[in-house]
């Protein structure tokens, strides 16, 4: 029975006089979310509402699974558009619409009106009243809870007049690209699709880094970053992955390094690599899934001694997080599955049997002065040979 949508957003309501941009923005985004689904839609925006309509048949569960993954989405309502024709039309078309739903079920309602078109000729809690008299008589089974409702029956009225009952729940957020651009440090883990999927619910685009390291990695290994970047593209669009070779820089620390700093000290390369790379393709930061005290890469003092490498910011949305907190947004986003194959990457190829906890920047800094020259060539290298893997 359903032939259009009804798009509710709530952050973009409080941007004052630039909120068409936010609006334009979430536009966008669904026409572009929306070509996944079959079918031919329709999105146009009204006094603060967005619609999607279909232009013939279409493929409703697919279409809301498109708009699910949409940042910005509040809420999505299928409703049923009838014409202004006053209000005896309109009482039948609300009884066609409970009869079509909900038929004889015994079950407690509210009737809730919004006139948005002042010309409508009963105010918005009379015609409320009306409305829930008729069906009261129409469905004898069916009984009026203004408190706690089992079905809310939303009545908008506008040029035409919109009928639901439904409300499913969207992402939230904030329109993609509406703040910009950053770099995703994406491994093969749980953590980093998480973190790049909630930076990009703030309206933040992603791009991302891989560190590969042949052979002590495997290509499934590569394989499975791209298939966890592909989930997180369901949201994001386009992700462009840059797989850097990073072998020959990890031997090379390996070989002149203190071995319980080699973690921090192969962070530290890895933050620079991606930083050229962020400031090579217009990213204004770096994003990262570190957690305070997660692993030995993680403690305060190591967060610092990472840090200290970068000029832009690292953005880190799980710094606070257990991980099972963590575990729950990889579920619902369908990267756990993935990031729990036995693949693994150069971030656990190279980890020493006893990490130092709380580096010192002022000693890395002198550990790394052993790596003289050649270790910036091999980062030219590196940066070089980047192999770049557009996925949608």
């Amino acid at each position: 029975m359903y032939q259009a949508f009804l798009i509710k957003y709530g952050e973009i309501g409080l941007k004052g006089k630039n909120r068409h941009v936010f609006e334009d923005a979430l536009v966008s985004r669904i026409r572009s979310a929306l070509k996944r689904a079959e079918g031919n839609f329709q999105v146009t925006k009204e006094q603060g509402r967005i619609y999607v309509e279909a232009a013939g048949d279409f493929d409703f569960d697919e279409a809301v699974e498109a708009l699910q993954k949409v940042f910005g989405i509040v809420a999505i309502c299928p409703v049923v558009i009838v014409p202004n024709r006053g209000v005896e039309p309109l009482c039948g078309d609300v009884l066609a619409f409970m009869r079509e739903l909900y038929g004889d079920r015994s079950m407690s309602f509210k009737v809730h009106t919004r006139r948005a078109n002042k010309g409508f000729p009963m105010e918005s809690m009379e015609l409320s009243a009306e409305l829930g008299g008729r069906i009261l008589d129409a469905f004898p089974a069916m009984r009026v809870d203004i408190h706690h409702p089992e079905v809310v029956l939303h009545i908008e009225i506008r040029g035409k007049i919109y009928l639901y009952s439904e409300i499913i729940p969207g992402p939230g957020g904030m329109p993609l690209g509406t703040n910009g651009q950053a770099m995703l440090l994406l491994s093969g883990g749980i953590d980093s699709p998480v973190a790049g999927y909630m930076i990009s619910r703030r309206g933040v685009g992603i791009d991302a880094v891989y560190f590969h390291a042949p052979p002590y990695t495997s290509e499934r290994a590569k394989q499975k970053v791209v298939d966890l970047a592909r989930k997180i593209a369901a949201y994001t669009g386009q992700i462009r992955l840059h797989v850097i070779n990073f072998t020959e820089i990890q031997m090379y620390i390996y070989d002149q390094c203190p071995h319980d700093e080699l973690t921090i000290i192969m962070r530290r390369y890895m933050m620079r690599i991606a930083e050229r790379l962020a400031l090579a393709n217009g990213c204004l930061g770096l994003i990262t899934g570190e957690s305070i005290g997660q692993v030995a890469s993680q403690t305060m003092q190591s967060l610092q001694c990472t840090n200290d490498v970068c000029t832009l910011p690292v953005y880190r949305p799980l710094i606070a997080f257990d991980k099972e907190d963590i575990v729950q947004v990889a579920k619902k986003l369908d990267t756990y599955e993935i990031s729990i194959l036995p693949y693994e990457d150069c971030c656990t190829t190279f980890v020493a049997k006893h990490p130092v906890t709380k580096p010192r920047v002022e000693v890395i800094r002198r550990s790394e002065k052993k790596l003289s020259e050649k270790i910036d060539e091999m980062v030219e290298r590196a940066l070089a040979e980047d192999e770049v893997i557009t996925v949608w």
